[in-house]
């Protein structure tokens, strides 16, 4: 007797758009193939850069850019490169120093239109207070890329006092959000698809060492930091939660979003949990900090929408969200892919 699965099976060997969005697929991937080839304590971290000391505490990290379109409402491909990677450093604790910068160029591409990404870089890099210090070109025939593809790699001093890690989470700690949720993902889907809102929606690329600094000064007990990029809040959430072994509650009512967006999201049919965001960050700290640090972003352009979105619990390492009806319902790491190529 044949039996057929309702459920249609997954051909998992050829790469996927999913592999490259902060998914189980991308999540899979990343533990199944790459972490047991090179498992060592400093990847073993799991975090947005690693932590390696070299006549002190330094933070590297490297991350790729892909973005279509190159230019969108708020940004382009070049300072979001900058900012990602700056933005990826702090994260680990630490200042951003240095940066690496390699394109891939598809031949015909238009010399004005690489002068306008460069000028860009240049900018976002005076502005972050980094330095391109070295780099590398590379040209591929027409048809084998589309215009640019950016990396980065960073190198930062760890502030002093700053020990980020998942692992120093508790019961009971906070976790505050910086500002508004999924505005990039829904201005890059809107630029990409040609779609007009009668407000105008711009991603929230930026730099966001100058907002740590502002917390920093408040506060060294930072036990834990993420940018909700790929994936968004609810990936980035999944993937703390996973290392720190504990459980997470988020409160909706709670949830910063424009309200722009959330109607944007409801067009398209979207969630805003799962859309990239390119200038927001994810701070985790102690109940009787969580006040001060809110105060504290607040008093910056970058932070003026912070709130406490949620608390840390003892239980098995996953993520709910309490709704406005006080129910409860598991926010899972995206499966698929909701919007490719948005950094």
């Amino acid at each position: 007797m044949q039996v057929n699965c309702p459920i249609p099976i997954q051909e998992n060997n050829k790469i996927k758009l999913a592999h490259g969005g902060g998914s189980k697929l991308s999540n899979k991937l990343i533990n199944d193939i790459i972490i047991r080839e090179f498992n060592n304590e400093w990847l073993n971290q799991m975090h947005d850069g690693a932590i390696i000391n070299l006549n002190g505490p330094l933070a590297f990290c490297t991350d790729s850019f892909v973005v279509n379109p190159l230019f969108f409402p708020g940004g382009d491909i070049g300072d979001l490169a900058v900012n990602g990677t700056v933005n990826d450093l702090t994260c680990c604790g630490a200042k951003p120093k240095f940066i690496s910068l390699a394109l891939i160029l598809e031949e015909g591409l238009e010399i004005d239109i690489l002068k306008k990404v460069i000028q860009s870089i240049s900018k976002s890099a005076e502005k972050a207070g980094v330095k391109i210090v070295t780099g590398d070109t590379k040209v591929v025939e027409k048809g084998k890329g589309d215009q640019i593809f950016i990396n980065t790699s960073g190198i930062g001093e760890i502030l002093p006092g700053l020990h980020i890690n998942a692992q120093n989470l508790k019961e009971g700690d906070k976790i505050i959000l910086s500002g508004t949720l999924a505005d990039h993902g829904v201005a890059i889907m809107s630029s990409r698809e040609g779609i007009a809102f009668e407000t105008s929606i711009k991603s929230d690329t930026a730099p966001l060492n100058d907002l740590l600094l502002n917390v920093y000064n408040i506060t060294k007990n930072i036990k834990m930091m993420r940018d909700p990029t790929r994936g968004g809040l609810a990936s980035a959430l999944n993937e703390i939660a996973s290392a720190a072994n504990k459980e997470f509650v988020i409160w909706e009512n709670e949830l910063p979003i424009h309200e722009e967006v959330r109607g944007a999201c409801e067009i398209l049919g979207l969630d805003p949990l799962y859309i990239a965001n390119e200038g927001k960050m994810l701070f985790f700290v102690e109940p009787k900090d969580a006040e001060k640090v809110v105060s504290s972003l607040k008093n910056h352009p970058q932070g003026k929408n912070a709130a406490i979105i949620g608390e840390v619990k003892n239980g098995r390492p996953l993520v709910k969200l309490q709704t406005t009806i006080a129910s409860h319902r598991i926010i899972d790491m995206i499966s698929g892919e909701q919007l490719p190529r948005i950094c």
